[in-house]
C-alpha cells in the first residue's frame, strides 16, 4: 500500500504517543508494587504490635508466605516478606518515598543503616536518574562521604556517568514489559508455548513493547552441536544496537539453570551466527517473576549482555492491587484470633 509523507508523519507522531504512554504506565506499575509493599510491611507491623517479637513474628511470616504464595506466586515467600518488613521499618512514613524509584532500588537502598545517608541516594536516584547498577557502584564506592568531603562536588557527581554509563541497551531494554495485549489475564495454566505462540500471534503489539529497533528473526531458532538439538524461543535483531538479541521464555520463577542456558545460546551465536560488524549478541530472560538473589549472585551480576526481566500479562488495578493487602490484612485477624484464645 501506498503511503504520503502526510500518512507517516501522523504514523510517527501516534507511535510516539504510544510509546510515551507504555513508559508512564511502566512508572506506575513500578511505584504500585513499590506502594504495595509498603503497605504490606506496614500490616506485618502492626500485626506484630510494632515490636518485632522474634517467635510470633516468624509464626506470622511463615503462615502469610504460605497462604499467599499459594495465591499470588513465589513474590510473597517468608524471605521476601521479612524483606518487605524491613522497607516498610526503613521508610515508615509513607510521603517520605519517590516515585521515580523502583522497588529494585529501594531494597538496594534500605541496607543502608544510617537514615540520612538513605535519604541522601534517594534523593540523588531521583535527581540524576540513576539506574540499579549506577546506585550499587555509588553505594560500594562510598559516594556520599567523598561527595561531603570533596571541594569539587561536580567531579564526583559526573564520575558514575565514566565508570558506570548508561549504554543504548539500557534504553531500549525494559523491566517489567507489559504484555496485556496478549489477553492471558483469565488463563493462569498457560505454558511457555501457549506464552511464545500468543506473542507470535500478537507480533506487532509484542515490536512495539520491545521498542526500537526490534526485527522479528524467528521462533524456535534450532541451534546443532555434537548430534544434540537445542531451541531458542524466540530471536530479535535490533538495527540501533546492531546486534541478535536471543529471548528465552519462562512461565514461573528465574532459576540459575535458566540463566546458564541463556549463556549457552549467546556463547554459540556470538560464535556461529554473528557477523562482522555486529555487537556481542544479546540475551534476555523474560520471566513471570525474577529472584534477585538468584540475578546477583550469577553471571547476570558479572555479564553486560545477558538480562532478565519480568513480564505482566495485565496491568493490576486499583482494586486488584487492595486485593493483595486486605488478604494480608484478613489474615493477620485471624492470626490475632487464634493468638487470643
Amino acid at each position: 500500500m501506498e503511503t504520503t509523507p502526510n500518512q507517516n508523519e501522523v504514523y510517527r507522531n501516534i507511535r510516539e504517543i504510544i510509546l510515551t504512554t507504555r513508559q508512564g504506565i511502566k512508572r506506575a506499575v513500578d511505584f504500585a508494587m513499590v506502594q504495595t509493599y509498603w503497605q504490606i510491611g506496614k500490616h506485618i507491623m502492626d500485626a506484630q504490635g510494632g515490636d518485632g517479637r522474634a517467635d510470633y513474628g516468624a509464626q506470622l511470616l511463615n503462615f502469610l508466605a504460605e497462604k499467599l504464595t499459594e495465591e499470588f506466586g513465589v513474590s510473597f515467600d517468608a524471605r521476601n516478606l521479612r524483606h518487605i518488613r524491613q522497607f516498610y521499618n526503613a521508610f515508615p512514613i509513607w510521603n517520605t518515598l519517590c516515585t521515580e524509584l523502583s522497588w529494585s532500588h529501594y531494597r538496594r537502598v534500605m541496607r543502608i543503616p544510617n537514615a540520612s545517608e538513605r535519604e541522601f541516594y534517594i534523593k540523588e536516584c531521583s535527581e540524576c536518574n540513576w539506574s540499579v547498577r549506577q546506585l550499587e557502584r555509588n553505594i560500594n564506592t562510598l559516594y556520599h562521604n567523598r561527595l561531603l568531603a570533596s571541594p569539587n562536588k561536580e567531579l564526583i557527581r559526573n564520575e558514575i556517568q565514566k565508570l558506570e554509563p548508561k549504554e543504548m541497551r539500557d534504553y531500549i531494554l525494559k523491566d517489567p514489559y507489559l504484555l496485556e495485549f496478549l489477553e492471558l489475564k483469565e488463563n493462569k495454566d498457560y505454558l511457555e508455548k501457549d506464552l511464545e505462540q500468543a506473542l507470535i500471534d500478537n507480533l506487532q503489539e509484542f515490536l512495539l513493547e520491545l521498542g526500537k529497533g526490534f526485527s522479528f528473526v524467528g521462533r524456535q531458532k534450532r541451534i546443532t552441536i555434537e548430534g544434540d538439538h537445542f531451541y531458542i524461543d524466540l530471536v530479535f535483531y535490533n538495527y540501533i544496537l546492531r546486534c541478535f538479541i536471543v529471548i528465552d521464555l519462562k512461565v514461573d520463577k528465574l532459576t540459575h539453570q535458566d540463566i546458564g542456558q541463556l549463556d549457552f545460546y549467546v556463547r554459540y551465536f556470538d560464535d556461529k551466527i554473528r557477523q562482522k560488524g555486529d555487537n556481542p549478541t544479546i540475551g534476555l530472560i523474560l520471566c513471570a517473576d525474577k529472584n534477585e538473589s538468584i540475578a546477583k549472585y550469577s553471571v547476570l551480576n558479572d555479564k553486560d549482555n545477558l538480562f532478565a526481566s519480568k513480564y505482566l500479562t495485565y496491568l493490576p488495578s486499583e482494586q486488584e492491587l487492595k486485593a493483595i493487602i486486605n488478604e494480608v490484612k484478613e489474615t493477620n485477624v485471624e492470626n490475632n484470633k487464634t493468638e487470643n484464645l
